[in-house]
């Protein structure tokens, strides 16, 4: 198995040196579109690097740290440092080829992340899945694939769940849907244990797991399901992530964080406390034991 995911890892990197561009571009007033010219490339290239959204070469940071005045052999130093941690392969590079770049991208920020905030409708949240359950997801996109990929597409869910278990990993607050815990994904056996399991993680110092009742009627995300996540540094803003069928939507503009963080907060609201959930989980149990 795949070490566990350990540290930052690149992703916070690449976002604490775009972020540290941006904001010496900035402070010098040129525009993205000239800071672009400067390294022979587009105003959307430089967009992306400061979003951290792409690798960086050294030439392009170098001539960037020129062209905004950079001198201070400290300054450099740190840059350069960040730009190695940056370009370093991520935990999850084994299982590079059978993972699209944008879900390579999320597992980055995910790794990255201090508070991870989710609503889901239909599936246990991947950090939560057991390995037969995640069987089970994994099989509804991939059931085509023969035995081997499965049990490295399982392997990677079991590596990635490891990160709300490490030292410094993400505190994970949760609403799922009462749909959740009745939907037989893998059959009534694969649902009892992972029932089971959410029931066992109650009991972890970096969970909190709420579930919105069938009894509540409509809720302030009805929409679907949405993830936010935090991270660690001030000047890294919190980014919305919605999975679709073949890709994925990054939202960082203010304001459609503040909708999505107004609609969580809501859900928080809306659904059964935390304090409830223990209760609610041994409830199905009896009930998938009839």
């Amino acid at each position: 198995m795949t070490t566990a995911p350990n540290g930052g890892g690149p992703t916070v990197r690449r976002m604490q040196l775009g972020a540290r561009l941006r904001t010496l571009r900035e402070s010098r007033g040129i525009t993205r579109e000239a800071a672009g010219y400067a390294i022979r490339g587009s105003e959307s290239k430089i967009s992306r690097m400061e979003l951290g959204r792409v690798g960086f070469k050294e030439r392009d940071v170098t001539d960037l740290l020129g062209l905004y005045g950079v001198d201070d052999v400290r300054e450099l130093d740190r840059m350069m440092t960040l730009l190695r941690e940056a370009n370093a392969p991520g935990w999850w590079q084994p299982y590079s080829e059978l993972l699209a770049p944008w879900f390579q991208t999320y597992l980055g920020l995910e790794e990255a992340s201090t508070l991870i905030r989710t609503y889901e409708v239909q599936f246990v949240p991947g950090l939560l899945q057991t390995e037969a359950y995640a069987r089970a997801v994994i099989m509804l996109g991939h059931g085509q694939a023969d035995v081997s990929e499965l049990d490295r597409r399982v392997a990677l869910r079991m590596t990635r769940r490891s990160l709300l278990d490490r030292p410094n990993g993400p505190r994970l607050w949760a609403v799922i849907d009462e749909a959740v815990l009745r939907r037989p994904i893998g059959g009534r056996a694969v649902l009892r244990q992972q029932v089971a399991h959410l029931l066992d993680r109650c009991e972890h110092p970096s969970v909190r797991l709420q579930v919105i009742p069938f009894l509540s009627g409509g809720h302030a995300a009805a929409g679907g399901a949405f993830t936010i996540l935090r991270f660690p540094s001030e000047e890294l803003t919190d980014t919305v992530y919605i999975e679709q069928l073949t890709s994925a939507l990054y939202l960082e503009k203010p304001d459609d964080v503040d909708r999505y963080t107004g609609a969580i907060s809501k859900l928080f609201i809306e659904a059964d406390p935390p304090s409830r959930t223990p209760d609610i989980l041994r409830g199905v149990l009896r009930d998938l034991e009839d």
